[in-house]
C-alpha cells in the first residue's frame, strides 16, 4: 500500500491509458474499414504485445509527469532557498522579456510563448512562496490540472487515432507528422469536416470527469510528499524502467511480423509509430498512392527520359564536345521567391544586385521549388529527383552514397565542398553531406575574428561569402577544379543582420530588409570574386531553395512554387532568357550539358538545353505529389486520390509574358489521362529506385 501511496498517479494514469488503449483496439478491430479475420494467436498478439508496447510507451511518455512530481517539496520554500529560487526566475523572465534573448532572435511567437510560461512559472512560486496557509490548496489544483491535461491527451489521442483509422486504415505514419506541419491547413480542414464545438464540450466533460476520479485516488501523493530519500529510490526504480523501455519497444515493433497487415497495425502503437513517421520522415508511395504496374511506370518513365536501362534511371548523356571542367559555384539562396524581383513585377527595388546579374546570365524565367522547405531545394539541386512523399532523403536514414551532383563532379577530381554559415547538423545537412563525398564548411569552421554578426541561424551572409572566397583561394592553388555549395541563411526569420548595410535597420527585422541584405551581400561577394585569378575560369549557379511562403488558396499553390535561377559566367556562357516551364531537379544536369559531360545518368533531371526536353514541373508538399504540364496541375495524394487544375494565367500588368507568376486553379472538366499516368510514373518510379537502393552512387 505504501508502494501505491508514492507511485498513485503513475498507477492510475497507466490503468486509464491501457484501457482506453484497449478500448480502441477493440472499436478498429470492428471497423468497416478492418476487412480482416483474426485467428486467436493474432488476437493473442494484438491485445498481449500491444498492451506491453502501451506500458514501456507510457513510462515514456510520462517523463514530464515525473520531473513534475519529483520538483513538489515544501522545503524549496525555506528560507533563503525559496528567496533564491524566486530571484532567478525573476532574473530569467527579465531576460526572455528583454527582447534580446534567444527566444526572441528565433523570432515569431516563441519569445512570447516563453514570456508566458516563465511568468506563470515565477507568479505560481511566488504564490506557494508568500501564501504558506493556502499552499495545499494552490498545490491541489496545480496538481488536478496537470493530470487533467495527460487525461485530456490520452482521449484526444484515442480519438485521433480513430479518426485517422477512419481515414487511412492505419496508425499513425508521416501522414499525421505532416498534419503538425500545417497546422492552419489541417485545423481548417477539421472545422470545415467534424462538428468541432460538440466534440470537444465532450471531450473536456469527459476528460473532467476522469480527472476527478484519478484525482481522489491520486491525492494521498500530494497529502503525504515521499522524502528526498524516497524520491531517490523512486528514480532509480523509473530511470530504469526508462532504459528497458526504450530497448524494448523497438523489439516488440519487430515482432509485428504477422502476413495481415491489419493485424500488424492493431498490435502496434501509435505513439510510437508517430515518432517511427518522424524518425524515418518516410511515407510509403505504394501502400496510399494510386499506382500502375512498375513495367508500365518505367515505360512511361523511358518517353521523358529515353535511353533508360531495365526498371532503372540509369541512362547514358553524351556530348559531342570535349569536356570543359570549370570551377563551378552554386549558391542557394534561402526563401527566395521569384516575386522578390524586378522583373517579376517587384517594385520595391529589393534585388537590385541580382536584377542586374540576372541580364547578364543565362536566366531561367520559368522554373519551379520541387518543395517549400530548405531540405527540399537542397535535395533537388544534389540529387536531381522528383521530391518523393514523406520527409526530403536529407533526413531520412537511408541519405547516404546517392548518386548526386557531388559524386559526378568528384569523379572529375573537383574538390567538392558544402558551405553554410549555420551549423551544419541543423536539418541532418552533416549527414547528408558528409556521407555523400562533400567536405563541409559551416559556422564551426570559424574563428572567432572571422564573425562579424550572427544570429541563431548563423553567421551573416557576408561572413559567409568572406569565408567561401578565403576558402576557394586555397582550393585554386592546388590546380584543381572545385565546386562549392554555398547554402545562405540571412533571409530567414529572425531577418536580422548588421546595421548600416542597406537603408532597412537590421533590428527592424522585416521580410523586406532580409531579401534586400540578401542582394547586398552577394553583390559584395561577386565584387571581392571579380579580383580573383579563379572568377574567369568559374561558372556560377543561383538558385533560391524555396519560395519565402507556401500558403495559398489550394494545396500546391503554383505562385508558392515559382523561384528565380540563373548560370552566370562571363565569357563563358551567354546572356540570354530560357522561357520553357522547368523544374529545380533540370538545373544541375542543365550545367553539365553546358560543360559538355559525357556521363552515366541516374538523375530524374534533363538538361533543358537539349532538343528532346518535354518541359514539365514537379513540386509538392509532404503529401501531395503534383505535375505541372501542357497547362494542366495534376495533384496525387494519399488514398490513391488524383485531382487535376486547369491553369488560367491571371496577368499582372506591366510584367512581361515570361516573368507572369499567378494563374487561377479550376478543377479540370475532363480528365487527361495521358498527364496523371506520367505523373503517376515520376513519383512511382522515384519511390521505387529510393526504396530498391537503386539510386545509389555508381
Amino acid at each position: 500500500m505504501n508502494l501505491l501511496k508514492k507511485t498513485a498517479p503513475y498507477y492510475y494514469l497507466a490503468l486509464f491509458y491501457f484501457i482506453i488503449n484497449c478500448i480502441i483496439r477493440i472499436i478498429l478491430i470492428f471497423h468497416p474499414i478492418t476487412q480482416s479475420k483474426f485467428g486467436l494467436i493474432e488476437l493473442l498478439k494484438i491485445f498481449g504485445f500491444g498492451l506491453v508496447s502501451d506500458l514501456f510507451v507510457f513510462i515514456i511518455a510520462s517523463v514530464f509527469l515525473f520531473v513534475y512530481l519529483l520538483f513538489i517539496s515544501n522545503s524549496k520554500y525555506n528560507k533563503p532557498t525559496g528567496f533564491i529560487i524566486l530571484g532567478l526566475f525573476v532574473l530569467l523572465f527579465a531576460y526572455v522579456a528583454s527582447g534580446k534573448s534567444i527566444l526572441t532572435e528565433y523570432g515569431g511567437g516563441l519569445a512570447r510563448v516563453g514570456m508566458i510560461f516563465i511568468g506563470l512559472k515565477t507568479a505560481l512560486f511566488a504564490l506557494l512562496l508568500f501564501l504558506p496557509k493556502y499552499r495545499n490548496a494552490i498545490r491541489y489544483w496545480l496538481f488536478s490540472f496537470t493530470l487533467f491535461l495527460y487525461v485530456l491527451l490520452i482521449i484526444q489521442n484515442g480519438i485521433s487515432e480513430y479518426f485517422f483509422w477512419n481515414e487511412f486504415g492505419v496508425r499513425y505514419n508521416f501522414i499525421a507528422v505532416n498534419y503538425l506541419v500545417y497546422t492552419n491547413e489541417v485545423i481548417g480542414n477539421i472545422m470545415e469536416s467534424y462538428p468541432v464545438v460538440p466534440i470537444f464540450a465532450a471531450l473536456f466533460v469527459i476528460a473532467g470527469i476522469f480527472t476527478y476520479l484519478i484525482v481522489k485516488r491520486s491525492r494521498i501523493y500530494i497529502d503525504s510528499i515521499p522524502s528526498f530519500i524516497e524520491k531517490i529510490k523512486l528514480s532509480v526504480v523509473y530511470l530504469l524502467l526508462l532504459g528497458i523501455s526504450l530497448v524494448t519497444i523497438p523489439a516488440l515493433a519487430k515482432l509485428e511480423n504477422s502476413t495481415n497487415l491489419f493485424a500488424n497495425e492493431l498490435q502496434s502503437n501509435g505513439l510510437y509509430k508517430f515518432y517511427k513517421a518522424f524518425k524515418d520522415s518516410e511515407l510509403d508511395y505504394f501502400k496510399f498512392y494510386k499506382t500502375l504496374p512498375n513495367s508500365e511506370a518505367y515505360q512511361i518513365l523511358d518517353e521523358q527520359l529515353p535511353g533508360l536501362k531495365t526498371e532503372s534511371t540509369l541512362r547514358t548523356i553524351k556530348s559531342d564536345s570535349a569536356e570543359i571542367h570549370k570551377n563551378v559555384v552554386l549558391i542557394t539562396i534561402e526563401s527566395f521567391s521569384a516575386e522578390f524581383m524586378k522583373a517579376y513585377g517587384n517594385e520595391g527595388a529589393l534585388t537590385p544586385f541580382l536584377d542586374s546579374l540576372a541580364t547578364q546570365s543565362l536566366q531561367f524565367t520559368n522554373l519551379y521549388a520541387t518543395g517549400n522547405r530548405t531540405v527540399r531545394g537542397l535535395e533537388a539541386v544534389t540529387l536531381c529527383l522528383p521530391p518523393t512523399a514523406g520527409e526530403s532523403v536529407l533526413k531520412r536514414v537511408d541519405n547516404k552514397t546517392k548518386f548526386s551532383t557531388g559524386a559526378l563532379l568528384k569523379e572529375r577530381d573537383y574538390t567538392v565542398k558544402f558551405m553554410y554559415g549555420g551549423n551544419a547538423f541543423f536539418d541532418n545537412m552533416q549527414d547528408f553531406f558528409g556521407g555523400n563525398g562533400y567536405d563541409i564548411v559551416d559556422k564551426n569552421s570559424f574563428l572567432p575574428s572571422e564573425i562579424t554578426f550572427s544570429n541563431v541561424w548563423g553567421v551573416c551572409d557576408e561572413d559567409m561569402y568572406k569565408k567561401a572566397l578565403q576558402v576557394m583561394n586555397q582550393e585554386s592553388l592546388s590546380g584543381k577544379p572545385f565546386f562549392n555549395h554555398i547554402m545562405t541563411v540571412s533571409n530567414h526569420r529572425p531577418f536580422t543582420y548588421p546595421n548600416h548595410k542597406i537603408d532597412i535597420p537590421g533590428d527592424i527585422k522585416s521580410r523586406d530588409g532580409g531579401v534586400k541584405y540578401t542582394d547586398f551581400a552577394m553583390k559584395e561577394f561577386f565584387e571581392m570574386a571579380k579580383k580573383q585569378a579563379w572568377f574567369k575560369n568559374t561558372v556560377f549557379v543561383i538558385v533560391a531553395d524555396h519560395c519565402a511562403s507556401s500558403a495559398g488558396k489550394t494545396s500546391l499553390p503554383i505562385d508558392k512554387y515559382r523561384i528565380p535561377a540563373m548560370i552566370y559566367s562571363p565569357g563563358f556562357v551567354a546572356p540570354n532568357k530560357y522561357n520553357q516551364l522547368m523544374s529545380q531537379i533540370d538545373l544541375m544536369p542543365t550545367l553539365f550539358g553546358i560543360l559538355n559531360f559525357t556521363y552515366q545518368s541516374k538523375f530524374f533531371g534533363q538538361d533543358v538545353l537539349k532538343a528532346d526536353y518535354k518541359p514539365r514541373a514537379l513540386i509538392a508538399t509532404y503529401q501531395d505529389l503534383g505535375l505541372i504540364k501542357d497547362g494542366v496541375l495534376t495533384v496525387l495524394s494519399p488514398k490513391q486520390d488524383v485531382k487535376q487544375f486547369e491553369l488560367k494565367l491571371n496577368p499582372k500588368e506591366g510584367v512581361a509574358p515570361e516573368f507572369q507568376i499567378y494563374y487561377d486553379q479550376t478543377p479540370l472538366a475532363k480528365p487527361r489521362t495521358d498527364l496523371i499516368n506520367e505523373t503517376l510514373s515520376f513519383y512511382q518510379t522515384a519511390s521505387d529506385v529510393l526504396k530498391k537502393k537503386k539510386y545509389n552512387a555508381l
